[in-house]
């Protein structure tokens, strides 16, 4: 069964990247190719929990998505790199992405916009038992 958030995301690639409206956050990344240990730039846009990349600010359409559901986001040091963003998959049996933008603050705004962007799409038995599990005096309205 196809979810809507499929077809969304299929919707979302084919556009250029300015067209993609209200991102959650845009701009430069480096992310890491473990199989050449280099660092490629994207130009890539956040939007509703799915990472778009894009050869430069100018492609018609995305290279390729992350959807990020699941993925718990860290700052971490990886070689030479100050900061790292890490996107560690729900499971071992998916990869593990790192990115880096051009210094920390960067780095931190990015960090701030994946964790917002994940946390909005909480499945809701989650979002239910985070709730429970809340100090009673931060549940009372």
């Amino acid at each position: 069964m196809k979810h809507v958030w499929e077809d969304v995301t299929l919707h979302n690639r084919s556009l250029p990247p300015l067209a993609i409206k209200n991102p959650e956050c845009l701009g430069l990344l480096h992310q890491l190719d473990r199989s050449t240990d280099m660092w490629i730039q994207h130009y890539c846009i956040l939007k509703d929990g799915c990472l778009y990349f894009y050869a430069s600010i100018r492609s018609t359409q995305a290279s390729g998505g992350l959807y990020l559901q699941g993925y718990r986001v860290n700052e971490q040091t990886l070689s030479f790199k100050q900061s790292v963003i890490e996107l560690k998959p729900p499971s071992e049996e998916f990869k593990t992405f790192y990115f880096c933008a051009e210094n920390k603050t960067e780095n931190q705004r990015w960090i701030t916009a994946l964790k917002m962007s994940i946390k909005k799409w909480l499945p809701l038995h989650q979002a239910i038992q985070d709730f429970m599990n809340r100090p009673l005096e931060e549940t009372r309205m």
